[in-house]
């Protein structure tokens, strides 16, 4: 979180939640709380992470990045 009246640094969480959003939220019929909770989670699993590649880590998906870096 940033300081009050900087909105710069949050930017990316603002850009990831919009994608959240966007691709998951608004297209599905949540039966209850824990269906959210777990298809939301999933999302960020099964499509942020591993398939959703980002122009901030060289157009690498976060766990292609994660694992460049451990090597």
């Amino acid at each position: 979180m940033a300081a009050v009246g900087q909105g710069t640094p949050n930017a990316h969480a603002e850009r990831v939640l919009r994608t959240i959003k966007e691709e998951e939220v608004y297209l599905a019929d949540y039966e209850s709380f824990d269906d959210v909770y777990h298809r939301i989670g999933q999302f960020i699993d099964d499509v942020h992470q591993t398939k959703r590649i980002h122009s901030a880590l060289g157009y690498l998906t976060p766990v292609e990045f994660e694992a460049a870096y451990y090597q």
